[in-house]
C-alpha cells in the first residue's frame, strides 16, 4: 500500500479521498526541515502547499518518494530539478484557485480606490474622517493588465462588468481571444501610458521579472494606481517607493513581495499603499479545490502511473514511453531553440506547426507535439510542461497544427517545427542520430548540422569576408572556450547563420561586443 505524507494544513476532504483510494496518509503539518528530512523516507508521496521546502536535502532523504503534489500552482518551494535527476514527480493545481485570485486582485483594487483601509482604522480609532477620504470610481476607467492568461483573463472579465475600458499586454494573447475577452491588445508602453489602473497577472520568468522596472513605472500616466497578486519580482519596491512618495503614482495593493514573508518595508509606512500577506488563494473553496485535486492526482499516479498537471514529466503510458522518450527530447530541444528566439522579439504568437517525417509520423504524436510546445513556451511563461502546454495555447489563441509526411529527405526521421507571430514565421527542424541522439539540422529553411548543448550562442549575419575572425576575436577576448562551430547560409553573400557551442553562459557584455560587430544582425544566447 503506498503511503502519503500530508506536511502542510490542507483540507480534510484530502486525507478522505486517499484512505478512500486505498492510500496509507499521515497529517503532519509544521515539520521541521530536520524532522522531514528524518521521516521522509518512509513515504512513496508527499502533498504540500507553500510552507514546505522541497529542498536537495530532503530529497537527498526521500528514498522511497515517487511524487511530491503541489496543492496551488506556484512550485518555488520545490526544488524540481533534483526531484527530476531522482525520478521524482512534481505535480501541482494550476487552475484551483485561479478565481480565488483573479477576485482578490478586484478586491485590492477596490481597496485602493477607496481607501477602505485606512478609513477603516480612522472610523475605529474614533474619528469621522468623512472629508479625508476622497477616492475615486472604477467605472470608465482604463485598466490595464500585464498577463491575461488564466487568472488575468478572469480579472479582464469581472473589469468589463464594472463597465470599465480594458487593454492587456501578453506576448500569448492572440487578436481572437481579446475579441472575445473584450479588451484591447496593446503594447507595454501603451498599456503604461493609458491606464488608470495597472493588475499584474504574470508569471516570473527571465522575461518578465521586474517588468514594472523604475523607468517603466516612470511611463506610468501621473494618478496611476498600481496592484500586483501575481509574484513579488516583477516590479521593483524601491522605485514603486519612490513614485509613490512624489505623487506620480496615486496608490499600490501589494498581495505579494520580493522576499516573503515581508514583515518589514518603507513601503508599510505609506497610507496610499494596501497591503496582505500573500493572500491570493486564500479563501475555503480554493483551498478545497486544490486540495481535492491534489490527492486525486497523487492517487491517480500511486495506483495506475497516470500523470496529470507533472511540471517535470510528459502524459505516456509505460509501453510508449521506451520508444517515445528519444523523440520527445527531441521535441523539446526544438521547441526551446525556437522559443527562446521567438522571446528575443516582438510579436504575439499566431500559430505553432509540427511536422512529422518518417518514422517520426508513425508514433503517438501527442506527447511529442505537447513537449514541442512546452519547449516554445517556457521561456516566456515559466512553468509549462508538457501536460498543460496544449491548455496554456488553447487558452491564449495559439493555433496548434500537425503534419505527417512520408519519408521525402535524407533523414531517416524528421521533425520540423515552425513558430508563427504577427511579424514573422521561423522554422527549425531536427532529428536523430546514432544512439537516438538528437541533432538540429535546419533553421529558417538553412542546413545546419548540430548537436545540442548546454550553452550555446545563435548568430545571424551577413555572409561576407572578415565576419569569423572577428567574431572568434570577440569570444577569445573573453575568456570564452567554443566547444563546436556551425555555419549555414541560404546563398552565397545571402543570409547566414553561426551557431556556436560553448563551455559557459554568454555574459551581456560579451553579448553586446557580438552584436555591435560589423556584418552581424542578430545574437541570442540560448540555453538547453
Amino acid at each position: 500500500m503506498p503511503k502519503v505524507l500530508i506536511s502542510d494544513k490542507l483540507s480534510p476532504a484530502a486525507i478522505e479521498i486517499f484512505k478512500r483510494r486505498g492510500l496509507e496518509v499521515d497529517f503532519k503539518p509544521g515539520l521541521t526541515p530536520a524532522e522531514l528530512r528524518a521521516i521522509i523516507g518512509e513515504y512513496d508521496g508527499l502533498a504540500i502547499r507553500s510552507a514546505t521546502k522541497v529542498t536537495r536535502e530532503v530529497l537527498d532523504a526521500a528514498t522511497k518518494l515517487k511524487v511530491v503534489g503541489r496543492a496551488g500552482i506556484g512550485v518555488d518551494n520545490v526544488d524540481v530539478s533534483s526531484a527530476s535527476a531522482r525520478g521524482v514527480v512534481v505535480m501541482n493545481t494550476p487552475h484551483g484557485n485561479a478565481i480565488t485570485t483573479a477576485e482578490h486582485a478586484i478586491a485590492m483594487m477596490f481597496a485602493l480606490a477607496r481607501q477602505i483601509p485606512e478609513a477603516t482604522a480612522s472610523t475605529k480609532a474614533g474619528k469621522w474622517e468623512k472629508n479625508r477620504f476622497m477616492g475615486v470610481e472604477l467605472y470608465a476607467k482604463t485598466l490595464g493588465l500585464i498577463g491575461c492568461g488564466n487568472i488575468g483573463s478572469i480579472v479582464a472579465d469581472r473589469a468589463v462588468g464594472l463597465k470599465m475600458k480594458v487593454v492587456a499586454f501578453d506576448p500569448f494573447l492572440s487578436e481572437k481571444r481579446a475579441l472575445e475577452l473584450g479588451v484591447e491588445k496593446v503594447e507595454l508602453d501603451a498599456l503604461l501610458a493609458r491606464a488608470d489602473f495597472v493588475t499584474l497577472h504574470a508569471p516570473l520568468t527571465e522575461t518578465t521579472k521586474n517588468i514594472l522596472s523604475r523607468e517603466n513605472l516612470g511611463k506610468l500616466k501621473k494618478g496611476v494606481r498600481v496592484i500586483n497578486c501575481a509574484r513579488g519580482g516583477l516590479l521593483d519596491e524601491a522605485a514603486l517607493y519612490d513614485l509613490l512618495k512624489s505623487g506620480h503614482i496615486a496608490g499600490a495593493a501589494l498581495d505579494v513581495f520580493e522576499t516573503e514573508p515581508a514583515t518589514d518595508s518603507p513601503l508599510f509606512g505609506l497610507e496610499n499603499v494596501v497591503c496582505t500577506p500573500h493572500l491570493g488563494a486564500a479563501t475555503a473553496e480554493a483551498q478545497e479545490n486544490v486540495a481535492l485535486q491534489v490527492a486525486d492526482q497523487m492517487a491517480d499516479y500511486l495506483l495506475t502511473g497516470a500523470v496529470t498537471n507533472a511540471i517535470n514529466m510528459p502524459s505516456v503510458t509505460a509501453e510508449e514511453a521506451p520508444r517515445l522518450k528519444p523523440y520527445m527530447e527531441l521535441a523539446r530541444l526544438l521547441g526551446g531553440l525556437a522559443g527562446q528566439l521567438t522571446a528575443s522579439t516582438d510579436g504575439a504568437i499566431k500559430q505553432i506547426r509540427v511536422e512529422y517525417e518518417g518514422a517520426a509520423a508513425e508514433l503517438n504524436r501527442r506527447p511529442l507535439t505537447a513537449a514541442a510546445l512546452a519547449g516554445v513556451l517556457a521561456p516566456l511563461l515559466g512553468a509549462v510542461n508538457m501536460v498543460n502546454a496544449p491548455v496554456v495555447a488553447k487558452e491564449r489563441g495559439i493555433e496548434v497544427a500537425e503534419t505527417i509526411h512520408e519519408r521525402s529527405g535524407e533523414y531517416q526521421t524528421l521533425l520540423r517545427l515552425t513558430v508563427v507571430t504577427d511579424s514573422f514565421e521561423r522554422s527549425v527542424a531536427g532529428t536523430l542520430v546514432a544512439k537516438d541522439k538528437p541533432r538540429l539540422v535546419a533553421i529558417k529553411g538553412i542546413a545546419v548540422e548540430a548537436d545540442f548543448a548546454p550553452y550555446m550562442l545563435y548568430v545571424t549575419n551577413q555572409d561576407k569576408p572578415g565576419f569569423i575572425g572577428k567574431f572568434g576575436t570577440t569570444l577569445a577576448e573573453a575568456g570564452l572556450n567554443i566547444a563546436s562551430f556551425h555555419l549555414g547560409r541560404s546563398a552565397p553573400g545571402a543570409d547566414a547563420i553561426c551557431l556556436v557551442a560553448l563551455d559557459e553562459p554568454v555574459a551581456e557584455s560579451v553579448l553586446a561586443a557580438v552584436r555591435g560587430l560589423p556584418l552581424v544582425v542578430q545574437a541570442s544566447p540560448l540555453a538547453f
